[in-house]
C-alpha cells in the first residue's frame, strides 16, 4: 500500500474516485438524507426492487449521508446454522435485487453470510467495495468480485433493502456518472496503489492506544469485528478523514461523529500523516 505523501497528491486521489457531479463541490455536499422510499411489489407479489428510487441521496465517498446510521454486518456461520431455511430465503432475495438494480452477476457465497457479485473488473469491484462500506453497508473486494452481506435475520422492507439499495446507489454513480475515461484513471490508480486495506478477521488490541499516542483521537467502545471507532469531534473531521483514508486504499466509514477504521497495524501511519494533514488545515 503506496505512501500518501502530499496534501495535493491526496486532493487529486480524492477527486479522482469521485464522480464527476462532485468534483468541483464535495466540500459543499452535506450530510442530509432525503428520506426513505417505500417498496413497490410486482404482479408476482414480489418487491419490485428495479421500480424504487426515482433518485438517491448524495454518495456518503462525497459527504452525503450514510444509508444507515450503523454498519450492516454479515451474519455468523452460527446464525446460520441456526436457521437455514431463512438464511437461505434472505440470500435468494439479495440476490434477485441485485440482479435487478444492476448488470451484474449474484449468487450466495460459499463463504457463509456473504453474497458474491461479479464485476466488469477488479477497478468497478474496488470502487464499489470503498462507495459500500461508507454507506455503512458490509462489503468486501476479491478481484473482480464483489462480497455484500446476508443473514437469516435480515428483513426485507429493513437489512435486505439497506444491502440492496446501496448497491443500487453506487452502481448507479458508477455506470452513470463516471465517464470511461474516469473509469480506467480510477483502474490505474488502484494497480498503483496496490491490495486494499480490509477489516481483519480479529481486531488488533494493542492498536487503539498506538493510534491516540500517535494522533490523540480517543478509541470509542463499539465492538465491530475488524473496526476500530476513532472520535472525530464533529462530521465534518469525521468525512474528511474517511475519504482521504479511502482515497489511499484504505477502507473508511463513520457513524455520526466517529471515523472507523481497519484494527490493522498498517493503518498507523497513513492515518497519522492523514491526522497531520487535517491538523494544518484546521479541519480538526
Amino acid at each position: 500500500m503506496e505512501a500518501v505523501i502530499t496534501i495535493e497528491l491526496l486532493e487529486q486521489r480524492v477527486k479522482a474516485i469521485l464522480p464527476e457531479r462532485y468534483q468541483d463541490c464535495y466540500e459543499e455536499v452535506q450530510p442530509v438524507s432525503m428520506g426513505s422510499a417505500g417498496l413497490k411489489y410486482g404482479p408476482d407479489g414480489r418487491v419490485a426492487w428495479n421500480e424504487i428510487w426515482g433518485s438517491f441521496c448524495d454518495l456518503a465517498m462525497a459527504g452525503g449521508p450514510p444509508h444507515k446510521g450503523t454498519i450492516l454486518l454479515p451474519a455468523t456461520p452460527a446464525e446460520i446454522e441456526s436457521h437455514p431455511t431463512e438464511y437461505t430465503e434472505v440470500a435468494a432475495e439479495i440476490c434477485r435485487g441485485i440482479q435487478l438494480v444492476t448488470t451484474l452477476k449474484a449468487s450466495p457465497s460459499q463463504q457463509p453470510g456473504w453474497i458474491e457479485v461479479t464485476c466488469a473488473n477488479t477497478a468497478e469491484a474496488g470502487w464499489l467495495t470503498r462507495a459500500i462500506v461508507m454507506e455503512n453497508v458490509s462489503a468486501r473486494t476479491e478481484g473482480a468480485n464483489l462480497f455484500l452481506p446476508a443473514g437469516p435475520h435480515y428483513r426485507i422492507a429493513k437489512e435486505v433493502k439497506n444491502v440492496i439499495t446501496s448497491t443500487a446507489k453506487t452502481f448507479h454513480h458508477w455506470e452513470q456518472h463516471m465517464w470511461s475515461a474516469q473509469q480506467r484513471e480510477i483502474a490505474a490508480l488502484f494497480e498503483k496503489q496496490g491490495e486494499l486495506l480490509q477489516p481483519p478477521a480479529h481486531s488488533n488490541p494493542t492498536l487503539p492506544e498506538a493510534i491516540r499516542a500517535a494522533t490523540g483521537l480517543q478509541p470509542t467502545a463499539h465492538a465491530y469485528p475488524g473496526w476500530l471507532g476513532l472520535e472525530c469531534g464533529d462530521v465534518h473531521a469525521a468525512i474528511w478523514l474517511m475519504r482521504a483514508l479511502v482515497a489511499s486504499a484504505i477502507l473508511a466509514r463513520r457513524e455520526q461523529t466517529v471515523l472507523f477504521v481497519p484494527s490493522h497495524e498498517a493503518v498507523t501511519e497513513p492515518l497519522t500523516a492523514l491526522h497531520a494533514f487535517a491538523k494544518s488545515r484546521g479541519i480538526i
